[in-house]
């Protein structure tokens, strides 16, 4: 046994860690928080973040428009098609405005909203500098907070079982430079995330596909707190195939891409599978609604591949990932270079085009700011909205693989942020906040900036013994 002498033992390292940590610093409880990576790739998905989804009045946070509570939950069920806990969901959206004063009081930076595809300049609150900039700011202040010799951090610390006796937490089983360590506490918050990163569990569920899976977030999400609290009877909700998944540039690197991977070019053209064929209607809502549905098509898709075709009257409408698109003069020589990409019918692709440009409307001007009503006419799947042709040269290319963020499949928690048994019963020391918990609100679909949002709230409820501060 390492004797650490600590009230409360916290696994993972990101925003709801740092949140739970600081909080429970705060009240001057001793606290040691357990991070799988070095220092220097420390923070989880959180690096990868930008700004936070925040229901608001009018001018406040600089924002000119009100975005109202009730706005923001009737979003909320809208993309989540009513699979949310709504008692959750509410406390979440309730202490939203807070989240931001909270985090400028612990360092971090806010900006001017920047637009962009997502269309979030009215809703969400952007961190200047970033995901990283703010688990800089909450760190430091932990740093801060350890001199008193309460609060440590310990990196590269693997988390690979729990003790539990009688729904009781007693210890950790801990990976450290080789060898296992077993730490004990009176409290145990789990903040470590899922397991998207952990291929071999993403296969149970997903079959051979997950092998073609983009992992955007950190390699270090491997789940193994989330795994063992379910060996322990622990309850879960969520489906293990289903997660915030988006769609990604086919040539992002396998782990660590973040968001400038994400292609936005969607709903200015058209999308089709490996055949050549369409699958989905493209303009079926504003792009900040729809666009975490587009990962899990494209990997129902076979071989998860999949393009996104558009041409030059919208190239300039998009913040594009990080990888130059595919560029041809003709629609010919563009369907040609995306053989070297999986295209396997070019041909197909060339009268897929030929027929959607015959069925869309002439002399339309599509509006991306809304919903316009401009939509294709005879073909299945139509495209809803902002239905143009694509006639314009040079014309472009993405080739998308799904991109997962993280997964839905989370520990089952309460309004006190306690993780409950498979009877509903909360163990009596172990609770759960961030990506690990947040199933319970997001079990389908996803609306941009929630993510932090709710690791904040249920980070200061883990971290105040399971009440808001």
């Amino acid at each position: 046994m390492v004797d650490y002498n600590t009230d409360i033992v916290i696994v993972g390292g990101g925003n709801a860690a740092l949140v739970s940590a600081i909080t429970a610093c705060e009240r001057n409880k001793s606290v040691l928080v357990l991070e799988a990576a070095p220092e220097f790739d420390r923070g989880g998905n959180s690096k990868y973040v930008r700004d936070f989804r925040i229901a608001h009045k009018s001018g406040e946070f600089g924002i000119p428009e009100e975005y109202s509570a009730e706005e923001f939950m009737d979003e909320l069920i809208r993309v989540t098609r009513g699979e949310t806990n709504k008692t959750l969901a509410r406390l979440v959206i309730e202490c939203s405005p807070d989240v931001i004063y909270w985090a400028m009081r612990h360092g971090v930076r806010i900006m001017k909203s920047i637009t962009g595809t997502l269309h979030l300049t009215r809703t969400n609150v952007f961190i200047l500098g970033g995901g990283k900039a703010l688990l800089n700011a909450y760190y430091h202040y932990l740093d801060r907070l350890s001199k008193n010799g309460r609060c440590r951090v310990l990196y590269g610390h693997k988390v690979v079982d729990i003790e539990i006796e009688n729904r009781e937490f007693k210890s950790l089983i801990v990976e450290h430079d080789g060898r296992k360590e077993k730490i004990s506490a009176d409290t145990l918050i789990l903040a470590s995330g899922g397991f998207e990163s952990n291929i071999n569990v993403l296969k149970e569920y997903w079959g051979d596909a997950a092998n073609n899976f983009i992992i955007r977030g950190t390699h270090h999400n491997t789940g193994l707190p989330l795994l063992a609290m379910m060996r322990h009877n622990a309850s879960t909700i969520g489906r293990g195939d289903d997660g915030h998944m988006v769609a990604v540039d086919a040539r992002s690197p396998r782990f660590n891409g973040g968001i400038v991977t994400r292609v936005d070019s969607i709903i200015f053209g058209i999308v089709v599978n490996k055949f050549g064929n369409r699958f989905y209607d493209e303009g079926e809502d504003l792009w900040p609604k729809r666009y975490a549905v587009w990962g899990k098509l494209i990997a129902r898709q076979p071989t998860q591949i999949a393009f996104s075709i558009f041409d030059s009257k919208v190239w300039s409408l998009f913040i594009p990932p990080f990888n130059p698109p595919i560029v041809a003069d003709t629609i010919d020589e563009l369907a040609g270079k995306l053989v070297d990409f999986g295209l396997e019918n070019p041909n197909k692709l060339i009268e897929t085009i030929i027929e959607f440009n015959r069925a869309c409307p002439r002399n339309k001007k599509p509006d991306f700011s809304m919903l316009d009503g401009i939509s294709t006419s005879g073909i299945k799947p139509p495209k809803s909205n902002w239905a143009m042709p694509i006639d314009a040269p040079p014309f472009y290319a993405y080739p998308l693989k799904p991109g997962l963020t993280f997964t839905y499949l989370s520990l089952r928690v309460d309004e006190h942020a306690r993780v409950l048994d498979s009877s509903g019963n909360p163990f009596n020391n172990i609770f759960a906040a961030g990506e690990i918990m947040a199933g319970n609100i997001l079990t389908n679909g996803y609306l941009g900036g929630l993510g932090l949002v709710i690791g904040t709230v249920f980070g200061w409820i883990a971290g105040n013994d399971g009440k808001l501060p």
